[in-house]
């Protein structure tokens, strides 16, 4: 009974062990989920904000053609 006792108690630990790594690598994995979500919505920012810049000169490029000066070598 006593070796029964032993193998339960290394099959314990042994899972134990195992799910202190799991534990670990869920909450690394988590927090490289939210820092894929900060960084994603920086990028999104950054795209919507170029997006209104380049809408922004292509409205100032719009502009009569006629009213611009002549090129340098008129």
């Amino acid at each position: 009974m006593n070796a029964s006792n032993d193998t339960l108690e290394q099959r314990l630990t042994d899972m134990e062990v195992k799910l202190t790594f799991i534990d670990d690598t869920v909450q690394a994995l988590a927090s490289a989920d939210a820092d894929q979500s900060v960084r994603i919505a920086s990028l999104e920012r950054a795209l919507r904000d170029l997006r209104g810049e380049l809408s922004s000169m292509r409205i100032g490029n719009a502009d009569d053609p006629h009213s611009e000066p002549p090129p340098p070598h008129y």
